[in-house]
């Protein structure tokens, strides 16, 4: 990546919780919020946020356990919380109105908040972000309450228990990133490990994020009150789909059908993070929307 003057970090506070956003200057003109997914970072959006901060004031928040915002205490890392966080951004920021673009978790919790705020969002732009397709909620859904509340004080438990994968050098972090995503360039593989991970008192890399991120809540709206908030969402909606990624597009399952007004457009050789795999093509359709 060329060579830029970086935003400034900058704090809000959330249940008690000191929460990471960086500013790219610019407060004069419309704001645009960039939100990263889970077990990401606010810097895997620096290329989006270089290409658009001369005509918005770009924000780009760390959710709660991720970059360099604070962990929950108790490892609470449910939608309540993440919306909640969501909204007391948008709050601080003072601003009546915000456009949103969204990945993955962000896509998630972003859509939601406009549901419950329709007039606060200007419009929305979402990567891979509406959650698991309807069957696989139906039998998350579904089974014994009990047997689901056990599991997850199991997986609570392994969570405390588990240590951090540590790296000897930024290298083999780097070369771990390389790994986990074949779409990235060696410069976007780069800026993403350096941002997104931290070192350790021995000299060791981990990545930044909580470990208790990777245990679901069992509390969580129903598929049903889910789609009340898909439609109940006023301004236009982006879709952005990768053909080769391990998320079912809306289009097959009736997700789609939901909103008010959305376009779904879907990326050949694209995976999970599309924005990074087809940069210039994410540029130019986000551009036309906006």
């Amino acid at each position: 990546m060329d060579s830029f003057p970086g935003p400034t970090s900058n704090r809000f506070v959330s249940q008690r919780l000191r929460l990471n956003y960086v500013d790219w200057g610019n407060p004069e003109a419309p704001p645009l919020i960039l939100q990263h997914g889970g077990r990401d970072h606010c810097r895997s959006w620096d290329w989006v946020a270089q290409e658009l901060r001369r005509e918005w004031h770009v924000i780009a928040p760390d959710l709660r356990g991720h970059g360099d915002s604070d962990w929950s205490p108790e490892g609470h890392y449910g939608m309540d919380a993440f919306v909640y966080d969501f909204a007391q951004l948008v709050h601080t920021l003072g601003y009546d109105q915000v456009t949103i673009i969204s990945h993955s978790l962000g896509g998630n919790i972003a859509t939601r908040f406009t549901g419950l705020y329709p007039d606060k969002v200007r419009k929305l732009v979402n990567i891979e972000g509406l959650g698991p397709p309807v069957d696989v909620q139906r039998e998350m859904e579904g089974g014994d309450a009990p047997d689901r509340l056990r599991k997850w004080i199991d997986d609570k438990r392994r969570a405390a228990g588990r240590t951090p994968r540590r790296y000897a050098t930024l290298r083999d972090a780097y070369e771990r990133m390389k790994a986990e995503n074949g779409f990235l360039t060696d410069d976007q593989a780069r800026h993403l490990t350096i941002h997104g991970a931290t070192r350790n008192e021995d000299g060791t890399w981990s990545w930044k994020f909580d470990n208790y991120l990777n245990v679901w809540s069992t509390a969580d709206i129903t598929f049903e009150e889910k789609v009340a908030l898909w439609s109940a969402i006023t301004c236009p909606v982006l879709l952005l789909w990768g053909k080769d990624s391990f998320a079912s597009s809306p289009a097959g399952d009736g997700r789609l059908d939901h909103f008010a007004d959305a376009t779904l457009l879907e990326y050949e050789d694209a995976g999970h993070w599309l924005h990074h795999d087809q940069f210039a093509r994410f540029m130019k359709d986000v551009r036309g929307f906006l």
